[in-house]
């Protein structure tokens, strides 16, 4: 079997999708072979590390419209059993629906649609402009993309009901398939030097980290207010706060920290990837991750991997798991619920972060590890009994 995914890029500072992509790839059955389509630049240098061909038809001045992705897939349509879009509002949606469809001289080719949390009505509430170009575009043409879909895939049942609420029509195929991540490498010396190569003032601390976009979204005002307030009751503890910054925040952040006196506790190393990014798993004595809205979150479930307790906010749409299968804590994404996060942590004995660790593990194993996951999700194809929403 042969399977296309269309996204718009492939970056590893793009996130979420990016980062589903290339564990669908890496461990996908033997029997399935994997391409990508995106409109990225072909000069980009990320596209040559990727684990399967991609067929970069952008440029380096990207535009909504991009006729060179509808020419490739009407070309190479008849070489895939299936297509999985990622993402909404691209052009990359609208190519698949206009492209895939049958014609004179070839059947159709099934696509499904992976909205990674872009259905959620977090969005509506929180940018009402942009939410109301949405509304439009949706009536237009987005609405008949998911409804001509062979499936529209979500992460959680969570995600799932909350999608029927932020437009109307909701009519499509759904169907609830967890994805997850790979497990950490195994040579965990070698992670942890990577990490401190990055960050070696942290050598021999006890810190806390946050992994993901620096952005208002993923709630960081929120810790680093909670942090503050509690600092003075673990002088012992950092924060470690890692991640691009694509809209300039930390310029914002940084003074509210050196306010409180805590720029020699709050480190902001940047993207963390590869053995560097495992080894802040490895070395830090939880995770934490403040979202206002998640879908999924990929660097929860690396955190699970690396057998590190979560510290979470109901908002990501796995946060009921987590609390179900004791990996973690979970409050409101509220300064109060954040607040709360960090203090019943810091009361945790050892005992009882040892049982969590513990916990964590078994539910990646359990829940969430790509390995065993991937297999569902390409098969998607195969699929005779949806849901339909």
């Amino acid at each position: 079997m042969r399977i296309l995914h269309i996204v718009g890029t492939v970056s590893p500072a793009a996130g979420g999708p990016s980062e589903v992509i290339r564990t669908l790839v890496r461990y996908a059955p033997a029997d399935v072979e994997s391409e990508v389509a995106t409109i990225d630049d072909p000069a980009a240098p990320f596209l040559a590390k990727f684990p399967c061909p991609v067929h970069a038809l952008g440029s380096a001045k990207q535009t909504w419209y991009n006729p060179a992705l509808s020419r490739w897939l009407t070309a190479n349509k008849h070489r895939f059993d299936g297509v999985i879009v990622h993402g909404l509002w691209q052009y990359t949606g609208y190519a698949a629906w206009r492209c895939l469809r049958a014609t004179r001289n070839q059947p159709a080719t099934p696509y499904a649609v992976f909205p990674h949390g872009m259905l959620d009505p977090y969005f509506k509430r929180a940018h009402p402009t942009k939410h109301l170009k949405k509304s439009i575009f949706w009536r237009l043409i987005q609405a008949r993309i998911l409804r001509h879909a062979r499936r529209v895939l979500f992460t959680a049942e969570v995600e799932r009901d909350l999608a029927l609420e932020t437009f109307r029509p909701a009519r499509w195929e759904s169907l609830v398939v967890a994805i997850g991540a790979e497990a950490p490498p195994p040579n965990t010396e070698d992670l942890l030097l990577a990490f401190f190569g990055n960050c070696p003032q942290l050598r021999g601390e006890r810190f806390l980290l946050f992994l993901g976009r620096i952005h208002p979204k993923k709630g960081c005002d929120l810790l680093l207010r909670a942090f503050a307030a509690l600092a003075p009751a673990d002088p012992d503890l950092h924060l470690v706060i890692a991640g691009p910054d694509p809209t300039n925040w930390r310029a914002e952040l940084e003074p509210f920290v050196a306010k409180f006196g805590l720029t020699h506790r709050v480190h902001w190393p940047g993207m963390l990837t590869g053995e560097a990014k495992w080894g802040a798993f490895a070395a830090c004595e939880a995770f934490v991750l403040t979202s206002h809205q998640e879908n999924f979150g990929v660097a929860v479930v690396e955190a699970l991997a690396s057998a590190k307790p979560v510290l979470i906010t109901l908002p990501i749409n796995i946060s009921l798991e987590i609390a179900a299968d004791n990996a973690g804590l979970v409050e409101p994404d509220t300064y109060e619920g954040v607040r709360k996060l960090l203090e019943d942590w810091l009361k945790t004995s050892e005992p009882q972060r040892r049982a969590m660790s513990a916990a964590a593990l078994a539910t990646f194993q359990r829940r969430y590890d790509i390995r065993k996951n991937a297999e569902t999700i390409l098969r998607v194809f195969a699929q005779k009994s949806p849901q339909t929403v």
